[in-house]
């Protein structure tokens, strides 16, 4: 076979992959049922604005009685926190005991915003030491789990590691 075969073969099976999983990603809400695509929500959120304006609402989406549809002021500032300041406002409010102290010790979590529900990789860094065989192993698995409650994925994976990058854990999310 000569070198252009394969490289044409090459660009061949490229793209054949790309078109796979582009034909995967996003297509409807998997129930299995018909296509939802973003123009449907669209239109009905469109919708429902012009029921708010022929209730009387106020054209920009404000209620009628005067009460706004804008996040509160902590919910902007969770959105502009970093990652780990997320995760951990999370946890704080939602987590046991054990798993608000694991948490603690996180400092960088990268990858928790990025989700395709195709391979999901998020990796979670902390300050303990010692690697697999440190004091940070039980501790990475309750930060794992905690992790699986924040976010959701079809093929999720986090993986833990110390403050040297060595491997403390992992888990599904």
């Amino acid at each position: 076979m000569g070198m252009k075969t394969k490289i044409a073969l090459g660009a061949v099976v490229g793209i054949a992959v790309i078109g796979a999983m582009s034909a995967n990603s996003g297509d409807g809400d998997g129930d299995g049922g018909g296509k939802n695509d973003g123009r449907t929500s669209a239109s009905a959120g469109e919708k429902s604005g012009d029921g708010a304006k022929a209730d009387g609402g106020k054209a920009d989406g404000g209620k009628a009685d005067g009460a706004s549809d804008a996040k509160p002021a902590e919910d902007k500032a969770v959105e502009k926190a970093s990652q780990a300041e997320q995760f951990k406002a999370f946890v704080q409010k939602n987590g046991s005991p054990n798993e608000k102290n694991a948490v603690s010790h996180v400092t960088k979590v990268q990858g928790a915003d990025e989700q395709n529900d195709i391979l999901d990789a998020a990796d979670v860094y902390t300050d303990f030491t010692g690697g697999i065989m440190g004091e940070g192993t039980g501790p990475a698995k309750l930060i794992a789990s905690a992790f699986a409650d924040w976010k959701d994925s079809e093929n999720g994976l986090v993986t833990i590691y110390d403050a040297e990058g060595e491997l403390l854990g992992n888990g599904q999310f």
